[in-house]
This record gives C-alpha cells, sequence and structure tokens, in this order.
C-alpha cells in the first residue's frame, strides 16, 4: 500500500487540547508524567511495581474467562515479574463498531510488539478492556454495512456485557450475505461480553491480543480499597475539578464532569448512580438512583467489602481500577479519551498509583483500490480531501481553470488609487476623507462580490469534474464525517480477506499523525 502521511492539524479533525498534548506544549507537562516515546517506556517500566498476588488473581481470572475459547493466549506470562500490559477499551459495539475500534487494537498490538523488540529482557502484552459495565445501550446498538444501517432492539437493561447477544439473529436476517465469524460470536453464546471476547480472539488473538472483563468478582476485590475510600471522602469530585478548571484557565474544553460519588450500583438489569444524602444524625444515606435501593455508611461499606463487584466506577475512576488490576505501561486512546485521561493525573496521585503514558491511538484514512484511482485521475491530494466542500470545490476550480479568477491585483490597485485620491481630497478639504474611505470600502466589497460571481460562474463550468469529485470525498468521508468514525471494518474485509493484515503490517503506533492508506 501507498502510505502517505498528514500533520493531525492538518485534518481539521482534533480539539486543541488533544493536538496541544501530541505537539508536547509546555502548559501541558503538569498534566501527565511521561510523553509516550519509545525512550519513555524504558523509565516507566523501572517505576512500574507491580504485586505478585495481583498477578496471580489477573491470571486466574483470565484463565476462567477464556476457558471456552480455543486456541486461547498463554496467561502465565502474565504471573513473572518482568511482564506488563499496554492497555486500550472500548465499548462493546455490535460487529466491532467504527473502524477506529480496530485501530485503537492494532495500535495496542503493535506497541507490544515494539516494546517487546525494544526491551528484551522483559514482555510486554497488549490488553483490550472490555467496557462490560457501561450501560449506554444506544450507543452500542448499531453499525453500518455498505450504506445500510442496522440496529439491535432490546428489552434487556443494565450493563450491556451481560446482556443476550442470541436477539442479533433478527439483524443478521435483514442482512444480504452471511456474516459467519459474528453469526458464531453472537448466536452461540449467552452473553456480549463472551461473544466479543471470541470474535475479537479469532481477528486478533493471534497477534497476543487479550480481552479483560472487568466485571468480575475476584478483580472488584482488588478495587475495593477505592470504593471504600470514594464512598466516605469523595474526593475525586474535588481533585478533578479542581484540574478542570486549570485546564480551562487555560482555555481548553474539558471532556468529562465529576460527581460526589463516582460509582454506579451494578445488579442483574441494573445500572445506576450512587448518591448520598445526610441524615438527620450526621451520618450519611446511600440512595441508588431510580429504585428504592437506600443504605445506611455502615451498609454501603460493609457491601463494599462483601461484594465490592456490585460497584461499577464511572469514567472517572474507571481508568484508576484498570491500573490497580493490570501491571500496565500506557493507555491507548483516541482523540476524546486523552483529553479527559489529562484530567485525572491528581486522581492517580492521590491513591498512589502510577499514571500511565497516555498514547494516542492511530489515525488512518483507508482509499481502496477505486477511489485510489479516481484520486490520482482528480489529482488531488489526501489533505486537500480533508477541506470542507466549500474550501475544496473552489480551491480545485481555481487550480483546474485556464483563467485567472483572482481578482486581487485588482483590488491592490484600486487601493493605490484611493490612496492617491485621498491624499489629494484631504489637503483640499480634510472633512472628504470619510467619503472617500466609504467608497473604496464599497467598491472593494462589489470586486469581492465579483471575484465569488466569477468563480461560482466557473465551478459551473467544470460541473461535471466537480461532481466527480465530491462524489470521491462523500466516499470516504461519509455523511460529511471522517471515515473512522462512521465506516466499519467490514466494509473492507468482505472485499478484500487481507484488510485486518495489511492494517497490522502497516500503522506505527509511535507515529501521532494522519495515516492515508491507498491501496
Amino acid at each position: 500500500m501507498d502510505c502517505q502521511y498528514l500533520p493531525l492539524t492538518a485534518t481539521g479533525q482534533f480539539s486543541t487540547l488533544f493536538l496541544d498534548y501530541i505537539s508536547q506544549k509546555e502548559a501541558l507537562q503538569p498534566f501527565y508524567d511521561r510523553f509516550p516515546s519509545l525512550e519513555a517506556f524504558g523509565d516507566q517500566v523501572k517505576n512500574r511495581v507491580f504485586d505478585e498476588a495481583k498477578r496471580q488473581t489477573l491470571v486466574r481470572v483470565l484463565e476462567r474467562q477464556y476457558q471456552h475459547i480455543p486456541n486461547k493466549p498463554d496467561f502465565s506470562v502474565l504471573a513473572q515479574p518482568n511482564t506488563f500490559t499496554v492497555t486500550t477499551g472500548h465499548q462493546l459495539n455490535i460487529f466491532s463498531g467504527p473502524l477506529y475500534v480496530l485501530y485503537k487494537w492494532i495500535t495496542t498490538v503493535n506497541l507490544a510488539k515494539k516494546l517487546n523488540e525494544t526491551y528484551p529482557d522483559y514482555r510486554f502484552v497488549p490488553i483490550y478492556w472490555l467496557a462490560s459495565e457501561d450501560h449506554d445501550f444506544a450507543e452500542i446498538n448499531h453499525f453500518t454495512l455498505f450504506g445500510k444501517s442496522y440496529i439491535w432492539e432490546t428489552e434487556q437493561r443494565g450493563a450491556v456485557g451481560r446482556m443476550n447477544p442470541k436477539e442479533l439473529k433478527t439483524v443478521f436476517d435483514q442482512m444480504p450475505e452471511k456474516l459467519f465469524l459474528f453469526e458464531e460470536a453472537y448466536l452461540k453464546h449467552d452473553t456480549l461480553t463472551d461473544a466479543v471476547r471470541w470474535y475479537v480472539n479469532k481477528l486478533l488473538g493471534s497477534e497476543g491480543l487479550i480481552c479483560l472483563d472487568p466485571d468480575d468478582a475476584e478483580l472488584k476485590q482488588l478495587f475495593a480499597p477505592v470504593i471504600k475510600d470514594e464512598l466516605l471522602h469523595h474526593a475525586t469530585d474535588t481533585l478533578v475539578t479542581q484540574t478542570s478548571q486549570q485546564l480551562e484557565a487555560l482555555g481548553y474544553r474539558t471532556q468529562i464532569s465529576p460527581r460526589e460519588i463516582n460509582l454506579f450500583y451494578l445488579d442483574d438489569q441494573l445500572r445506576e448512580r450512587i448518591v448520598v444524602q445526610p441524615s438527620a444524625d450526621g451520618t450519611s444515606t446511600y440512595q441508588v438512583l431510580t429504585t428504592e435501593l437506600r443504605f445506611s455508611q455502615d451498609e454501603m461499606l460493609a457491601l463494599a467489602v462483601q461484594h465490592p463487584d456490585r460497584f461499577s466506577p464511572n469514567v472517572v475512576l474507571r481508568p484508576v481500577y484498570q491500573e490497580v488490576i493490570l501491571p500496565n505501561l500506557a493507555y491507548i486512546g483516541g482523540p476524546s479519551e486523552v483529553p479527559y485521561w489529562l484530567q485525572l493525573k491528581s486522581v492517580f496521585d492521590y491513591f498512589k498509583i502510577p499514571y500511565p503514558l497516555l498514547m494516542p491511538r492511530n489515525f488512518a484514512l483507508y482509499v481502496n483500490p477505486a477511489s485510489a484511482k479516481k484520486m490520482d485521475k482528480l489529482g488531488v491530494t489526501p489533505e486537500e480531501l480533508f477541506w470542507d466542500e466549500v474550501k475544496l470545490r473552489r480551491s480545485y476550480t481555481e487550480r483546474i481553470s485556464e483563467n485567472s479568477l483572482d481578482l486581487s491585483e485588482q483590488k491592490a490597485c484600486l487601493e493605490q488609487c484611493f490612496t492617491e485620491i485621498l491624499n489629494k481630497s484631504v489637503r483640499v478639504d480634510k472633512s472628504l476623507e470619510g467619503a472617500v474611505l466609504a467608497e473604496q470600502t464599497r467598491l472593494l466589497h462589489t470586486i469581492d462580490h465579483l471575484e465569488k460571481r466569477l468563480k461560482r460562474t466557473e465551478e459551473k463550468n467544470y460541473e461535471t469534474v466537480l461532481n466527480q469529485l465530491m462524489t470521491l470525498k462523500n466516499k470516504l468521508f461519509p455523511n460529511g464525517g471522517i471515515q473512522e468514525r462512521s465506516e466499519n471494518y467490514l466494509n473492507f474485509q468482505l472485499n478484500d480477506p487481507q484488510f485486518v493484515h495489511k492494517l497490522v503490517q502497516t500503522f506505527d503506533p509511535l507515529d501521532y499523525r494522519m495515516l492515508v492508506l491507498k491501496d
């Protein structure tokens, strides 16, 4: 494949906070420890100590979670003190969701490979953190294949990982062709978590990617001290609020807002916020919203000890949970995740947990052979395709037109003439200055208007080729958005069974640019 690279700043797709982090702007350095470079991992690994008992728990849990998976990975390596993880996470979108989810997996896999080559005295394992406890079903219940949207309708509630995916048979019945990988995953497993683990292992298990389900009683036991602290002291609310204010004072928009208690109550068909209410006797009462569940402080703390699996961290504490149970060095996230992790360093400091290297995932625009041929025929560059349609049309028209459509020379001449007219006028009568300047402004506006008319007229003259250009633009940027945020990988994999393999061979996890892949 032909690989071209664009600075992320040239794409117009990313927030200022994310771009400033990528460029290592000095003002952001207090909000993380080390910027993710190959050398930084050498320092990170030396400062990451992980308890042996936790390693044994992790291995035991993974063995149990993978007990029905054929050709499962060798988890025993995680019991070794010189083994560390690099982790990405995402919701359990049906049929894997948008392309960028696959990009996150591949970035993580390739990062582990590169680290294993660079630091042979250590072992590095790629982890996919299954967001099985998330309850926002509307975010995962749909995907698009060859321009048609498919939706999973259900009455199930609560954590999505616990839902039974066999209802997806109605979705398969609507499809024009068989998707054997996903039919076996969804129709032969009783939970969405099990189904996702199965197909991810099929896709990238051979590359070493391990799926971890955090909705696990043993893992939650390791997290219990953080749960108790959050119930009693609510420190994370204050810390994240302070950090958010600091970022906003620097001119950035923050991603997440903390709660007084950043935990949900988790049970079958239920994941609801926990709120605290003061009681008349000075103690606290804990309520689970939208339910009749209420607990005294003693009851809630006892529950945290006896059943920590009843507690589910929200977006503020989920990263802390991850670092508690994994010997982790880096988190690989997207352009929305990286900014909210920058809000959390003080929380890690409070709990005395090492803050991981915060890595952007790979970004890519994939151009299939048909679109690549059209690009070459039109002579359009990758950077131009990221422009909005108005700018793209006008710029392209000016490039291919045989006529000069730019009236800047004429405007310069007019301004020079009016400078002379103004000098003569004010020598006669200074009160004429306003009238001369107003006439100059009016005529310059007239020239601007004529220039726009010229360009619009010339666009009509080249309507056929411009329509071809816009067709290409809409193909690569569906619905006006970036390809990786809407297209499913099956749109390419079904036509090219080597698609995933090509991405694995091409992505460089430490290259923080937009990769344009012309096949």
